[in-house]
């Protein structure tokens, strides 16, 4: 028998349900479904020392359990001291089981260990999509303390099937996101 994520099992019994009923779909193949979650991490000072890119895919690969990827620059600016092709960070894309494996743990274990922690801001793109800006990276358990060379953000983007940013609110708001004020 093969292994189901939680909130795999949740979206299909209780989410799509909730979803139809809210929205008035006529077939389960019209509720949003969760397609990815983009981890980005930008490594600015990654062109001073180059370790602490290592340092960064290091850690967004522990997060997720898949290999995090270098980004380069794709323009020169002068100002910055940045050269096109320069690697400045780092991304990691994730879908299916691990997806759902990554949300359960963001909500449920991570987004809770936030100091003064009141909930997610609730604004969409516009396409229904929604990106969660984190400013530490030690508030995933896989993070060690001590192993910490420098704290730095990240920026998690989930992407929706949803048409609206209605859709992809309740969508999102189902799978257990702690959203600030509640819309309407």
């Amino acid at each position: 028998m093969s292994y189901t994520p939680t909130l795999k099992k949740q979206y299909a019994e209780e989410i799509v349900p909730a979803l139809m009923k809210e929205f008035d779909y006529k077939t389960v193949m019209q509720a949003p479904k969760l397609t990815k979650i983009v981890l980005n991490q930008g490594v600015g000072s990654a062109i001073a020392d180059k370790k602490i890119l290592e340092f960064s895919v290091n850690e967004l690969t522990a997060i997720t359990g898949q290999k995090a990827v270098q980004t380069m620059s794709s323009k020169d600016i002068s100002n910055f001291k940045l050269r096109k092709g320069m690697p400045i960070g780092t991304t990691v894309t994730l879908r299916r089981e691990r997806m759902y494996e990554f949300l359960e743990k963001l909500v449920r274990v991570a987004l809770p260990r936030i100091r003064d922690f009141k909930g997610i801001k609730s604004k969409l793109d516009g396409r229904g999509n929604y990106t969660l800006g984190i400013e530490e990276q030690i508030i995933f358990p896989e993070i060690v303390l001590d192993n910490v060379n420098k704290i730095m953000g990240m920026n998690i983007t989930f992407v929706t099937t949803a048409n609206t940013d209605e859709e992809a609110y309740a969508l999102l708001r189902e799978f257990g996101l702690p959203f600030k004020n509640l819309k309407k």
